[in-house]
């Protein structure tokens, strides 16, 4: 009941992010957009960790089973939440390929001036709620519809939810 009720957590913790970012759209500003996208990244990679464990296979099974989440689950995918906290490794690798190489970071929606050019790193598009990294996209709403299902399958095994 321990890994339900960290998942509800970290589930709610997904949606304020996104309620943030949402706001954004409105009234832009870039440092909560960042911090927004973050949280959700962060918050959806707990749970996939509680579901998808390094050492209690067992354990990852059994939860995702009771909580009737697939195997190939978009939220058993880490790569983004890895690309954003290793990103000093990440750094370091595009500089020792490239040394002379054009760095862009923290693009906005870089789909409306022609996608990403193969230089840059972290972009997010909102007008449909994309991630990028080096050309690599993901889909945010996929995430959260992920973590919105895995949130009422947990709301099945608690009797009072904050």
């Amino acid at each position: 009941m321990i890994f339900i009720s960290e998942i509800l957590l970290q589930s709610k913790i997904a949606q304020r992010g996104f309620e943030r970012l949402q706001a954004t759209h409105n009234n832009f500003d870039n440092l909560e957009v960042w911090c927004s996208i973050q949280s959700i990244l962060v918050s959806a990679a707990n749970i996939s960790k509680i579901l998808w464990p390094g050492k209690n296979r067992l354990r990852g099974k059994r939860l995702r089973e009771m909580l009737k989440v697939e195997e190939n689950n978009i939220l058993s995918n880490r790569k983004f939440r890895n690309h954003f906290e290793h990103y000093d490794e990440r750094i370091e690798e595009w500089f020792n390929n490239r040394p002379n190489g054009v760095y862009i970071d923290l693009a906005m929606n870089p789909s409306l001036r022609g996608g990403f050019t193969g230089n840059d790193h972290r972009g997010y598009n909102s007008f449909d709620n994309s991630l990028m990294f080096r050309g690599e996209r993901l889909d945010l709403n996929k995430v959260l519809t992920a973590l919105s299902e895995v949130y009422n399958n947990c709301k099945l095994y608690v009797l009072d939810i904050p």
